[in-house]
């Protein structure tokens, strides 16, 4: 089972902003992930989200387990890029997200779910895209 270290600050972010108590997802936001917002073949690992949902999403079964006890999920495809150590903080204004080997991403967004999924079905944003 993965596990991540949530500093307080992005507990707080969190609660702020009225998604602490939601299904969260950690994803590889590469252009390929059904809810991947940026990205592309130049990003691939480089780039995350935090994604909001009103329900689990199969697709996204694995549970990390957290210090606060979110509902936080995440896919087989993005366990490839989160390795021991994680831990979500808040530095700059930015969530980053970091492992043992390193900074990898300082800029993690959060987004929400059906929002996605609704602007893709508009053909509003498009996902795949290329660098």
């Amino acid at each position: 089972m993965l596990n991540i270290k949530v500093t307080d600050s992005v507990m707080t972010l969190l609660k702020r902003k009225n998604i602490a108590d939601k299904t969260l997802l950690l994803v590889t936001d590469d252009g390929g992930g059904k809810y991947s917002l940026q990205g592309g073949a130049c990003s691939i690992g480089a780039k995350f989200s935090i994604v909001a949902l009103d329900k689990f999403d199969p697709e996204y079964p694995l549970s990390i387990e957290n210090n606060f006890d979110l509902k936080l999920y995440t896919s087989d495809y993005d366990t490839r890029f989160l390795r021991t150590g994680l831990t979500l903080d808040v530095k700059n204004s930015r969530i980053t997200l970091k492992d043992n080997t390193g900074l990898l991403d300082s800029n993690v967004l959060i987004a929400n779910g059906k929002d996605i999924l609704a602007a893709f079905e508009k053909g509003i944003i498009t996902n795949g895209k290329s660098c």
